[in-house]
């Protein structure tokens, strides 16, 4: 995982161009390289050393004239050299290069050849193609500056004053000067009346395992981030058995304000019953306030379910990142898969469920995937997300909606995911972490760091403020004290209308209350219960 940024067109000055790129240089710490075309287009990228520790250096040049720069991993670099690029010449080990040699190969076709997680530009004269991965787990921007100049970044910073207009560039799309914007990932899934698969529990298990095993390709040493929740435990449990396998032993790891922290007791039994290395960070309301100026400028955003949830993860983050490990197991897309929200329990019917499931999948790159890369990045730390694996996503959203949703069984969230690992005969987790009540992850980590930070942001928001704020914020405008607060830290970084059009915010459906933490649905007070009483239906 690295930073990538790159102008297309004349006139850049390279110290300028280092300047811009540097901005991001906590992507990628361990070493920094541009390069100039020919042309005099400029690729330069800030590297965090995962494959081929040695020769991975990018700028990478292909065979003849292209050059390439890439953020992200592709798990399938070796099947890929081994088969259809078998002719080809590599330069380096590194996943990456298969990029540069599938445009030599293919030409604009071939991002569905790519099985990974990976935002990339290769320029070939004045040719180029710039792509995102089908989920948009890793980020991308793109720009137009005053003189025609087009940009390509990781992340707004480098290029949100040197754009008179940049976006959000789209997941599961490439782009190119004479196709423009091409989606070449139509799933058909994306259709909700094409899921009509039978629900294949052993299915669940094999295929998210092989998306954990995949998402271990390293040459440095890989952790977990163990919430305590399902998610993030199932794909522990997964991880530790692979490596157990291997001989190694994992790292775990999880926050909370202090050890009594609902994550924090389920965490460490989860941690207890793998055997795992586990680390316990805990971090106080205080140190959470006083690093919100420096996280928004981190995460880009405003929106405040993110801003909530990525401050616990960017503590957690620091002290991985010190402990030398540099690659993580996250858990984000479950719910959205399979309608892990306790809102979803509200659904009006099983079509608008199965629609809801595929909205909040293709809007994950705005939120959680958002959340996920910049939190961690923010030192240097990569997250890996099996749930979104390409094969594991596309069977599970086509399984019949019926089977899925929580009123089939009695109001249990992802009953068929916490069913398909419920193997009493070699358990994968304590039965009571297994059936465990959804916690988002804001309010998991100790329930007082989001009333404490309701409470903060109205000191700092007057009431005649707000009532002004469609004055001061025409575009999404903010509606409390805490999302009018957000908003005015990162308009100081990110003024441009541009910038605050990047922003979507999470809401929840079907619930009276629109805040966006799990315990404003009124299922929260009864899950528990629930869901103790539910944990053997059929």
């Amino acid at each position: 995982m690295c930073g990538i940024l790159a102008i297309i067109g004349k006139g850049k000055e390279e110290e300028v161009v280092k300047t811009l790129s540097k901005r991001m240089s906590h992507r990628g710490p361990d070493e920094s390289d541009l390069h100039i075309t020919e042309n005099g287009h400029i690729l330069s990228h800030e590297r965090l050393s995962i494959i081929d520790l040695h020769s991975g250096k990018q700028p990478i040049r292909g065979t003849k004239s292209a050059w390439m720069v890439h953020n992200g991993e592709i798990y399938n670099h070796q099947e890929l050299r081994d088969g259809i690029l078998k002719e080809h010449t590599f330069r380096t080990k590194s996943d990456s290069e298969v990029i540069v040699h599938l445009y030599e190969e293919f030409g604009y076709d071939f991002c569905n050849l790519l099985d990974g997680d990976w935002a990339f530009v290769v320029v070939d004269g004045d040719d180029f193609i710039a792509g995102r991965d089908p989920m948009g787990v890793k980020p991308l921007y793109y720009g137009l500056d005053d003189r025609g100049r087009v940009y390509f970044s990781s992340e707004m910073k480098p290029i949100a004053d040197q754009c008179k207009t940049f976006s959000t560039f789209p997941p599961g799309h490439y782009y190119t000067p004479t196709t423009g914007f091409v989606k070449y990932y139509t799933p058909e899934y994306e259709d909700f009346e094409k899921a009509i698969n039978s629900l294949d529990l052993e299915l669940i298990r094999t295929s998210l395992t092989e998306a954990t095993r995949k998402r271990l390709m390293s040459d440095v040493p890989i952790g977990v981030l163990l919430s305590g929740g399902l998610d993030s435990s199932l794909t522990s449990s997964i991880a530790s058995r692979l490596l157990a396998n291997k001989g190694k032993k994992l790292h775990s790891f999880s926050i909370g304000l202090d050890a009594d922290a609902p994550d924090a007791k389920a965490a460490r039994k989860v941690a207890e019953f793998l055997g795992t290395e586990h680390h316990e960070i805990h971090f106080t309301i205080e140190e959470g306030i006083k690093i919100l100026d420096q996280l928004i400028w981190h995460l880009e955003t405003y929106d405040v379910t993110s801003i909530r949830a990525s401050t616990p993860m960017y503590f957690l983050s620091k002290a991985i990142t010190d402990m030398g490990i540099k690659v993580v197991l996250s858990g984000e897309g479950a719910d959205e898969i399979f309608g892990g929200y306790l809102y979803f329990r509200n659904a009006p019917s099983t079509e608008e469920f199965q629609k809801e499931t595929i909205e909040r999948v293709q809007k994950l790159f705005t939120a959680d995937l958002l959340r996920a890369d910049k939190s961690t990045m923010a030192h240097g730390l990569e997250a890996r997300v099996p749930f979104l694996d390409k094969a594991f996503l596309e069977m599970a959203i086509q399984i019949k909606p019926e089977e899925k949703q929580p009123k089939t069984y009695n109001g249990v969230e992802k009953y068929i995911l916490r069913k398909a690992f419920d193997t009493p005969e070699n358990p994968y987790l304590p039965q009571e972490v297994l059936w465990r009540q959804k916690e988002q992850f804001s309010d998991g980590v100790g329930y007082n760091w989001i009333d404490q930070l309701i409470d903060y942001c109205a000191t700092k928001v007057s009431d005649e403020q707000l009532a002004a704020a469609e004055m001061e914020f025409p575009y999404n405008t903010p509606t409390t004290k805490e999302a009018y607060f957000y908003r005015t830290i990162f308009n100081k970084y990110y003024p441009q209308i541009s910038a605050a059009q990047t922003v979507r915010k999470w809401i929840p459906k079907w619930q009276e209350n629109q805040d966006p933490s799990g315990r404003a649905n009124a299922a929260h007070v009864q899950a528990d219960i629930e869901i103790a009483k539910s944990n053997s239906v059929v």
